[in-house]
Parts: structure tokens; sequence; C-alpha cells
């Protein structure tokens, strides 16, 4: 994996929401871009859900929890955002989705 953040956004206007993927490295210093690509999206449509996968990432503690706050508060930080918008965030981050392994036996 590397260490450039590669960003995907996929938008359906039909059902209102966009689904931002991020690979490679999320720091609290490349955050600041994906925050942008984040306002991007958030501007195309009033009321738009948007979803950012991190889970192919490899995202730094102080990047997750600024990330998981921008989602509680919705609204941007202020330097990215000064209106101050309103953005329906969630986030999708390694651990989040739990995988359950099952174990199936053949009777003899």
């Amino acid at each position: 994996m590397t260490d450039k953040l590669n960003v995907l956004v996929r938008v359906d206007i039909d059902c209102a929401r966009a689904k931002i993927a991020a690979q490679g490295r999320v720091t609290t210093q490349s955050l600041q871009a994906l925050y942008v690509v984040v306002k991007r999206a958030n501007a195309l449509m009033e009321g738009l859900a948007l979803e950012i996968d991190v889970t192919r990432a490899r995202v730094e503690p102080d990047a997750l929890e600024q990330l998981r706050a921008c989602s509680q508060s919705h609204h941007l930080p202020a330097h990215i955002d000064p209106f101050q918008a309103d953005c329906r965030l969630s986030i999708l981050a390694p651990g989040d989705a739990c995988t359950t392994t099952v174990k199936v036996g053949l009777a003899a």
C-alpha cells in the first residue's frame, strides 16, 4: 500500500447519496485534502448523504477522530467550510464492519 492518498467519488443523484472511497495513508495533513473533496461533493445537492469509506486505507488515529467529530457535528472544519453548511456524513473505517467466521462440519 502506498502513502499517496487516492480518492474515488461515486455519486448517485437519484438516491441523494455519494460514497467517497479513500486508499493509501490518511493523516491529519492529507485529511485536509479529503475534506475539500467532501465539501465539493456536499455542494452538488442539498441533503446529499455522504459516506467516507476508509476501510482500504491506513488511517492515523487522530485523523479518524477528526473524521468522526465531523460526522457527529454534521459540519466540516471552519477553515474548510467557513459557511458551515450542513453535511450528512458517515464514516466507514477499518474495524467497523463485523466479519464472522463460521465453521461448518459435515456429519459422517
